[in-house]
């Protein structure tokens, strides 16, 4: 599951923090993160370094008390995350036709990272799901044009494609494993599983434009690769919360195997699926 992944201890705490923490209070004991990722070959060192330029960054946020140090999700970080919960773990919101913006200030590079399609000059297209417009910019609604599909080149779909198709073939074993064998993960592994999930599918989800069905090509990847992630994602998490209630400390103490926000979260995806 692991080979050829490139797990920057950074961002791999963002996700543990996102999936896991934030859900159950939001602070994670230190000893708990080293303990976790040292499963994944992220050493304490490696640990401590990530930890140091995330609070720098104003992702983490810091307390101690006695000789413990905890840590939680920064207001804006926990926001980020909070609004991509909503994608990574429940439907997919509808599409009531088309953005077209006129953003002088907005360079191409900051549109791609909005998801925006490139029109050229300081014009973008995106579904339209009813997204606030950027400062400054001026925004049109339109409807499907006759063929949706001339739209998707303002996209670079292909590397999304790629990126799915690998998210697929990498979990395609476990899937297979666990159907032959349902306990064949250890609690701890199957935690480790889940967060890797999480981690990999939120990469490659927040990058994708979510484009209309009629817009997308044929063959697109991405609807499998949903499918896959609600199913293992529901498939390890009872194990997955057994190791948390065992091992995962927060400034009151162990954190609790569930809550009402897991249980949403299990909802949403039991509904997507």
């Amino acid at each position: 599951m692991l080979d050829g992944l490139d797990l920057r201890a950074a961002a791999f705490i963002v996700t543990l923090y996102g999936d896991v923490v934030v859900p159950r209070g939001g602070v994670l004991w230190t000893g708990t993160l080293i303990e976790f990722c040292a499963r994944l070959g992220i050493n304490e060192s490696l640990v401590r370094t990530a930890v140091s330029r995330l609070v720098a960054a104003r992702q983490l946020t810091g307390e101690r008390q006695g000789r413990r140090s905890y840590y939680r999700l920064d207001a804006s970080a926990r926001a980020e995350f909070d609004q991509a919960a909503g994608l990574l773990y429940g439907p997919d919101l509808p599409v009531q036709g088309w953005q077209i913006l006129h953003a002088p200030g907005l360079t191409e590079d900051q549109g791609r990272k909005l998801r925006m399609g490139h029109m050229g000059g300081p014009v973008f297209i995106r579904p339209d799901r009813g997204q606030p417009v950027p400062e400054g910019a001026m925004m049109l609604r339109a409807g499907d044009p006759p063929d949706p599909s001339a739209l998707a080149g303002f996209w670079d779909l292909s590397a999304l494609q790629e990126r799915y198709a690998a998210m697929l073939a990498r979990f395609a074993p476990l899937i297979r494993l666990l159907a032959d064998a349902p306990l064949a993960l250890s609690d701890a592994d199957a935690l480790a599983a889940r967060v890797v999930l999480v981690h990999v599918w939120r990469q490659v989800l927040l990058r994708d434009p979510r484009l209309p069905q009629a817009a997308l090509p044929a063959g697109w990847q991405g609807h499998a690769a949903r499918a896959l992630f609600g199913r293992l994602y529901l498939h390890l998490t009872p194990a997955a919360e057994r190791h948390i209630a065992a091992r995962f400390e927060g400034e009151d103490g162990a954190l609790p195997a569930t809550t009402p926000a897991c249980a949403a979260r299990h909802a949403g995806l039991i509904g997507a699926h």
